[in-house]
This record gives C-alpha cells, sequence and structure tokens, in this order.
C-alpha cells in the first residue's frame, strides 16, 4: 500500500466529473487500499478517488475511529434520502476550513463493492452525511459549493470557520 498525495482546493483536477468503474481488478483492489491507507493517514472519515486524482467512482469511509470498519462504495448511486439537518463539515482537500452544510441525515445508497458484487444498504447520520460529501467529489463538487454566495465570499476573503449567513 502507499499513501497518495491529496488534491487541495483550488486545483482544477478537484472539478473533474468521475466514470463509473467497469473493470474489477487487481489494480482497482490496490487503488481501493491506498486510499484506505491515504484517509487514516490523514485522519479523515472518507476520502474519494478524484480526491487522489483518479476519476473513476471510488470512495471510502470509515467513522469507527479505530480504522476497525472500513467501508467501499464503487458507482454510488442514492436511490433515496430523508430528514435533512444542518452538519459542520470540513475536508482534506481544502485544509483547516469548516462550514455548515445542509445534507440528509438517512440515505439508501446501491452500489458495487472490491469484486463488483452488487449491494444496497442504508446509512444514518454521520455515515449518510460521509457519503453524500464523498459522492459530491465525484461529480466534481465540493462542500463549499453547498454554501450561500455570502459564505464563500467570506472564504475567499480568508475565513476559516464559515457559519450560515
Amino acid at each position: 500500500m502507499a499513501r497518495l498525495n491529496i488534491l487541495e482546493y483550488p486545483d482544477p483536477r478537484l472539478r473533474i466529473h468521475s466514470k463509473p468503474v467497469s473493470e474489477f481488478s487487481d489494480e482497482l483492489n490496490t487503488l481501493i487500499d491506498d486510499l484506505l491507507e491515504t484517509m487514516y493517514a490523514s485522519k479523515a472519515i472518507g476520502l474519494s478517488a478524484p480526491q487522489a486524482n483518479d476519476h473513476r467512482e471510488v470512495l471510502v469511509m470509515d467513522l469507527s475511529g479505530d480504522a476497525s470498519a472500513p467501508r467501499v462504495f464503487i458507482n454510488p448511486e442514492i436511490l433515496a434520502n430523508s430528514l435533512p439537518c444542518l452538519v459542520e463539515e470540513g475536508c482534506v482537500s481544502l485544509p483547516g476550513l469548516t462550514a455548515n452544510v445542509v445534507r440528509s441525515s438517512q440515505v439508501r445508497v446501491r452500489a458495487q463493492d472490491r469484486t463488483g458484487e452488487t449491494f444496497e444498504c442504508d446509512l444514518s447520520q454521520m455515515e449518510a452525511v460521509c457519503l453524500q460529501h464523498e459522492m459530491d467529489h465525484l461529480v466534481g463538487k465540493l462542500f463549499i459549493d453547498r454554501l450561500s454566495w455570502f459564505q464563500r465570499l467570506k472564504f475567499r476573503l480568508g475565513n476559516k470557520r464559515l457559519r450560515p449567513g
């Protein structure tokens, strides 16, 4: 396994839309393992392939706090969502910045695992929020894109903690 370089805002490669994975190979498994290692080394709870300049629909997450529950989502698709909530988010691609973002607190997702097997699961609370955050990266979106124009202006002016405007 290897620790990958994480792209940081305003790198334009963070805005590239990812492509679905069609080949489930040893190379894909290496990417997944490298994403997990990078996520743990960064003390993050989630990481998407585009953040490491790989533009395939792959994301990993682990909210256990002790690296005991890694989850892999390939070609994820949200089937249903509910219960909006306001949650403080940060991102390893925007180091030092946090802001309150509206997300669904419950989602049903369909994805594939490392072997290409399709699965569905229900996620709630921070798992649901993390999945949505990482899925945004797959379409070139950052959590700051979900902020009001006033909040984004404060970000450009250097405020590292953004509050709803």
